[in-house]
């Protein structure tokens, strides 16, 4: 199985990048580079736009102007985002929102991790101004499979995935890979969702002109199809010798006297149902 990284957004503090399954380079629209903190893609899967968001939020003892920039930004990429389209955002926030979900039941379950902090009420209250859920905390798991951050004694959740809440119902699963080192101390979270396309197939029988000569059995159509006939080559009664020019004339005389009409049939649209499985991963900064 190969990946691509197909944006990496780095500096010496900062950074934040996607890696894509190889298939589904191609269907890559759009990629925004908004800052070392923030990017997006756009990829197109079967006529379902997928907008896929990496974030890297600004620690908490960072000052606050930062962590509201930070915020800013990641509001600016999704109003550009279309409503009809799905998005999901895997970002290190920063931030822990907490155990439990009294108040703030549209956009969390209750399966986070501790207490919530400001940073954490953040996540919250962005989540809420996009109409998005917080999926980590939607799945019941062990402990183990929701700390996304270990360091010595210390155990938390500051990686989260976010989607649009009409579209929770595509993920099936959410959770730590344990075991998975692929950074210092923040651990992957993995999501599996799958996406409901809709696959339109168009299948239009070819419409032909049939010319109805089975009329000339009938006395008044033989005989108008004589003078037509007649009268297309210049009132001679004798055909001429030239084979290919008296065909044409004969065939073009039919299509005028014996009515044609459309063979075949209406155009066909079928609307048949389809579904994408995809493995989204999410994991902080180390």
């Amino acid at each position: 199985m190969q990946y691509l990284t197909v944006l990496k957004i780095d500096s010496k503090r900062n950074g934040v990048g996607v890696v894509l399954k190889e298939e589904f380079v191609r269907n890559v629209l759009e990629v925004k580079r908004v800052s070392d903190r923030v990017m997006s893609l756009k990829l197109e899967i079967e006529g379902v736009m997928l907008n896929v968001v990496s974030g890297y939020a600004p620690q908490v003892g960072c000052e606050l102007e930062e962590k509201e920039r930070f915020w800013s930004e990641l509001d600016e990429v999704m109003e550009s985002i279309p409503t009809g389209e799905r998005v999901v955002i895997g970002a290190d926030f920063n931030g822990h929102v907490g155990e439990g979900n009294t108040g703030d039941e549209e956009v969390m379950g209750k399966f986070g991790v501790k207490e919530r902090n400001l940073e954490g009420q953040m996540v919250v209250d962005f989540a809420k101004r996009m109409d998005m859920d917080v999926v980590n905390t939607y799945f019941q798991k062990r402990e183990e499979h929701r700390v996304t951050y270990k360091s010595g004694g210390r155990r938390t959740q500051v990686d989260y995935i976010l989607c649009r809440r009409g579209n929770l119902k595509e993920i099936s699963d959410c959770k730590v890979v344990v075991g998975e080192s692929v950074a210092r101390q923040h651990r992957m979270v993995v999501c599996r969702m799958t996406l409901m396309v809709c696959k339109k197939k168009r299948s239009e029988i070819e419409k032909k002109k049939k010319t109805k000569w089975w009329k000339l059995k009938k006395e008044e159509c033989c005989e108008e199809f004589r003078q037509k006939l007649r009268q297309a080559l210049g009132g001679q009664v004798v055909l001429p010798d030239d084979w290919e020019t008296t065909a044409e004339v004969i065939r073009e005389t039919g299509r005028k006297v014996l009515v044609c009409h459309l063979e075949g049939g209406k155009k066909i649209r079928r609307l048949g149902g389809g579904m994408r499985k995809f493995r989204i991963v999410s994991r902080g900064r180390g």
